[in-house]
């Protein structure tokens, strides 16, 4: 296999994937966060061993922490959305180029996409009845030479806020596509 430097490569980022970074692409707004979702979360993080104590009775819960708090990882849009954007044009499923549809652009049109890894940073926990509003923003874009040519690295920004506006949880997340 022959590699190209990667100055001789085209480069995968157009200049309208460049204007929309830091655009908000997509966002969703959860049902109000329930005890038994909770627990249902808890009992299938634990799996086989019982969640703690704090997430099946209600009384310890109320009585050690002020009621129900969902596990960090909990996802409260796991089943159903309460609201939800529409893309500017609809992605097919799995589409590489989501992100940028999702904004009304043009994609790179590649056809391989790898995760590239996701850092969390958490902030408040999600009690009963919060409703998390999620924010998804393309914050940036950069390319190296891999063995398969030119691959692009698309950093994304995902911020999680309860109905009071508190920060819940944001994730940068990283895919890799070529």
């Amino acid at each position: 296999m022959t590699h190209r430097s990667p100055s001789t490569m085209r480069s995968h980022i157009s200049e309208a994937m460049r204007a929309v970074v830091g655009r908000l692409a997509e966002w969703r707004v959860s049902f109000p966060v329930n005890e038994s979702d909770i627990r249902r979360w808890a009992i299938a993080t634990y799996y086989p061993s019982p969640p703690p104590r704090e997430y099946l009775d209600a009384e310890f819960a109320e009585a050690e922490r002020g009621g129900y708090v969902a596990p960090d990882e909990f996802n409260p849009f796991a089943w159903l959305l309460a609201d939800h954007s529409v893309p500017l044009i609809t992605p097919k499923h799995r589409d590489p180029d989501r992100v940028e549809k999702a904004l009304g652009i043009r994609g790179p049109g590649l056809s391989v996409q790898l995760n590239g890894g996701t850092a969390a940073t958490y902030g408040v926990p999600m009690r009963v009845g919060d409703v998390i509003r999620s924010e998804l923003r393309v914050i940036g874009y950069r390319e190296r030479a891999g063995r398969h040519g030119l691959m692009l690295f698309t950093l994304s920004e995902q911020v999680w806020t309860n109905q009071r506006g508190d920060h819940v949880r944001s994730e940068i997340n990283t895919s890799i596509r070529y």
